[in-house]
């Protein structure tokens, strides 16, 4: 998968998830379960894990598993019930490794892996818990749309540091857009969220472009969805500190 189809499938989710928190907590919360799958799918050939299916189901188990926490579970916008949640996938993980019938090679770089991608798919929730704050759904709404503008731009072919730099701009310049234009959020709060999630993209283009594992559509496709599952996380804490 090209660079620009990333980047395109990476803002066009971005913007699933603006969608879906101007439209409500459960549509919203579908959304994220989405992206937690769809990080499971490829994370195994991306990170070349020994025991990809899995690995794969670890990852999924626990993202939907995150998401449906934070969705059900009390009324208040914290993240305590994805501590219980990580928890039982570390112990899944382990029961995962037990049921390998094939020697169980490279069994420290599986177990590391399939726990680093049940704590990508995890950070879906985040995006639950933003949109259940108050103002939150605005933020987590201009955030998205944010996100989805630095990542079309990266898909422009610049230097490392001249592409990070202008991603980080846009996403910086699309929140406070957002800001202007939505009722509920000031200006300031957006922006910062803006570059906030402006410099992840920035951050996660620097990480994946160089590898190998992104010529494979299942790998590719994580990649692209991996910066929209986590920028949930960070939106949230983003909103937990500025709408305080």
């Amino acid at each position: 998968m090209t660079l620009a189809t990333r980047a395109v499938l990476t803002a066009a989710l971005a913007a699933v998830v603006a969608a879906a928190a101007y439209f409500g907590p459960v549509p919203l919360a579908a959304v994220a379960a989405l992206l937690a799958v769809a990080v499971a799918v490829g994370w195994p050939g991306l990170a070349n894990l020994p025991d990809r299916k899995g690995s794969a189901t670890v990852v999924a188990i626990t993202g939907i598993g995150g998401v449906a926490a934070v969705h059900t579970i009390g009324v208040r916008a914290d993240l305590r019930s994805l501590a219980v949640v990580f928890a039982a996938s570390i112990l899944l993980t382990f029961v995962n490794e037990l049921l390998r019938r094939d020697g169980r090679t490279r069994l420290v770089e599986s177990v590391a892996g399939t726990v680093t991608g049940s704590m990508l798919a995890v950070t879906a929730a985040g995006w639950v818990a933003c949109g259940r704050l108050l103002d939150g759904k605005e933020l987590a709404a201009a955030a998205a749309v944010a996100l989805a503008l630095a990542a079309a731009v990266s898909a422009v072919r610049l230097p490392v540091w001249l592409t990070a730099l202008v991603v980080t701009l846009v996403g910086g310049a699309g929140g406070a857009a957002l800001g202007i234009v939505l009722d509920g959020i000031e200006l300031k709060v957006a922006g910062l969220a803006g570059l906030a999630v402006g410099l992840l993209v920035a951050a996660m283009h620097a990480l994946f472009h160089p590898m190998a594992a992104l010529d494979r559509r299942l790998p590719a496709v994580s990649a692209a969805v991996i910066p929209v599952a986590t920028g949930g996380m960070l939106v949230y804490a983003a909103s937990r500190v500025l709408l305080a």
